[in-house]
């Protein structure tokens, strides 16, 4: 359920309705569809994702982190890799952790900080936000800010504490986190059962071939591990001669 063919498909799904939208476009709608990506450890899984898209002339929106361990979204692989995707249409928006901070008001103004100074490093305006692990307390806070539009407000997101398929929804919302579709497969019958839908998808999880979850991680960890390789390569030059050592061992 995780190669591009499979992605494909949810896009065909999509497409065929007529609803997909960016979050500004769906602020006025009675019926959408948002297709969300938060990128977690892969700017170039993003990009190969985003590849798909285009391909099938489809948009969606990008969540990038600002603090993230496992890349650098400020290097210029990677500026270069999401600019790219924002001069192909895709929106591109901050993918925002809250890094244990649990005070509301500090929690928006480093919001609106780091989008200010994302902005002006791409050159583009960034303008909406996603937030990575949500706590219960910051989803129930519904923060909206001017100008900005949160993933999780009220009119593309609703909270409720315990979801069951009872529970009333106002929007239909779907996760492939940690490589499980929570709350529903986005299927023909969960795109086109509900009026308004937002799909979330974590880039890291797809590839052509649709890993199980240890094979994927396993081959995320070697690609990693190979930019590191040809990190350390283009910056060191007495690193050549131990280039093929490293490059002929692999990720067990």
């Amino acid at each position: 359920m995780f190669s591009f063919d499979d992605y494909r498909e949810i896009i065909r799904i999509i497409k065929s309705t007529g609803r997909q939208c960016s979050y500004a476009q769906a602020l006025n709608r009675d019926k959408f569809i948002i297709m969300r990506h938060d990128v977690e450890y892969s700017v170039d899984r993003a990009y190969q994702l985003a590849k798909v898209e285009q391909s099938m002339d489809f948009i969606s929106t990008y969540f990038f982190q600002w603090t993230n361990n496992s890349y650098n979204i400020l290097s210029k692989k990677n500026m270069d890799i999401i600019k790219d995707m924002h001069e192909r249409g895709q929106h591109i928006g901050l993918h925002f952790a809250l890094n244990g901070m649990t005070d509301m008001q500090q929690i928006r103004k480093r919001i609106k900080m780091e989008i200010e100074i994302l902005s002006e490093m791409f050159g583009f305006e960034i303008t909406e936000f996603s937030v990575h692990r949500p706590s219960g307390d910051v989803l129930k806070e519904n923060i909206k800010l001017d100008g900005i539009l949160n993933a999780y407000q009220d009119e593309f997101f609703t909270f409720a504490d315990n979801v069951t398929e009872g529970t009333p929804l106002q929007v239909k919302y779907m996760s492939d986190a940690n490589h499980i579709w929570r709350y529903g497969y986005p299927d023909e019958a969960n795109i086109t059962g509900f009026d308004k839908v937002q799909i979330l998808t974590h880039p890291f999880a797809w590839c052509r071939k649709g890993y199980d979850n240890f094979e994927n991680y396993k081959a995320l960890i070697q690609e990693k591990y190979i930019e590191l390789v040809d990190s350390v390569d283009n910056e060191c030059k007495d690193f050549g001669e131990y280039r093929d050592y490293f490059m002929e061992k692999e990720v067990r």
